[in-house]
C-alpha cells in the first residue's frame, strides 16, 4: 500500500510540474506534425502509392515510419530534458531528496507520465495511417493491423524513453544530456536496420516496424518481432534498475 501511493504521489507531482512547461504542447504539436507526413505525402502524390502492391499499412510504414518514428525521438528526447531541467535548476532535486516520497518513485512518475503522452502521439499516428488507408485505398478492415503495429512502436519505443531519462537525470546540464541524447540518435540513424545485433541499440529501436497482413501476423508472429519484443521489456527493466543504483550512489557521495 505504501508504495502504490508513494507511485500515485510521484506521478501527481510530475504532472502538476510539468503544467508549468511546454511539455504537453510540445508533444501535441510533434504529434499533429508527425501525423500530418502521411497524409501530405498521399496527396501530393497519390499514384506513387496506389499502384503498388501490399497492405495499404506496411505501404504508408514502409514510406513515412522513418521519418515519424524520428519526430517520436527526438520528443523522447527533448520530453526528459524538460522533466529533469526543472529537477536540476536550483538544486530542486537535492531538495526532493528530503520530502516523503521515494527517489525511485519520482523516476517512475515521469516514466509513465512520458510514456502516457508517447501513447497519445502514437493514437494521433494511428489514426492518420487509418485515415489514409480509408480515404485512399478504400480499406475500411485495417483498424487491427494498424493498432498491432503501433502497439509495437510503443513497446520499441520505450527503451529509448527510459534511456533519455536516465541520462537525463544523471546529467545537471541539460544541454549535455540534450546533446548525448541527439549524437544517440545520430548514431542510431547510421545503423544498418537489417542487423539484429546492432538494432538492439536503444535509439536504434524506434526505427523498427511490423507490418502484414492482420491473419498472418495472427497466425505466426515473426520470430524477429519476438526477439524484438523480449529486447526492448529487458532493456527497458535494465535502465529502470540503473536509475535506482545511481540514486543510491549519489545519496552516498
Amino acid at each position: 500500500m505504501t508504495g502504490s501511493r508513494h507511485g500515485k504521489n510521484g506521478l501527481y507531482l510530475e504532472g502538476k510540474k510539468l503544467k508549468r512547461t511546454g511539455f504537453y504542447p510540445a508533444f501535441l504539436a510533434g504529434g499533429l506534425l508527425s501525423a500530418a507526413f502521411p497524409v501530405i505525402n498521399l496527396a501530393v502524390r497519390p499514384e506513387s502509392f496506389l499502384s503498388l502492391e501490399g497492405s495499404p499499412f506496411h505501404i504508408l510504414m514502409q514510406a513515412n515510419w522513418q521519418l515519424m518514428a524520428m519526430i517520436n525521438v527526438l520528443l523522447v528526447l527533448t520530453g526528459a530534458c524538460i522533466m529533469y531541467h526543472t529537477e536540476h535548476s536550483g538544486n530542486a532535486i537535492l531538495k526532493m531528496s528530503s520530502l516523503p516520497f521515494r527517489e525511485g518513485s519520482l523516476f517512475l512518475g515521469k516514466a509513465l507520465v512520458m510514456a502516457s503522452v508517447c501513447a497519445v502521439v502514437l493514437l494521433i499516428e494511428a489514426a492518420s495511417v487509418l485515415f489514409c488507408t480509408i480515404h485512399w485505398f478504400g480499406e475500411e478492415g485495417m483498424l487491427p493491423e494498424v493498432l498491432i503495429g503501433f502497439g509495437f512502436s510503443f513497446l520499441m519505443l520505450l527503451p529509448a524513453l527510459l534511456c533519455s531519462l536516465l541520462i537525463a537525470s544523471v546529467c545537471k546540464n541539460m544541454w549535455v544530456s540534450l546533446g548525448i541524447g541527439v549524437v544517440c540518435i545520430f548514431l542510431a540513424t547510421m545503423l544498418p536496420k537489417d542487423d539484429f545485433v546492432l538494432s538492439l541499440f536503444p535509439f536504434a529501436m524506434p526505427f523498427q516496424e511490423i507490418s502484414g497482413e492482420i491473419h498472418k501476423l495472427l497466425q505466426q508472429v515473426p520470430e524477429t518481432v519476438w526477439k524484438l519484443s523480449a529486447a526492448a521489456g529487458a532493456e527497458s527493466a535494465l535502465f529502470i534498475v540503473l536509475e535506482f543504483v545511481f540514486l543510491k550512489v549519489r545519496r552516498w557521495f
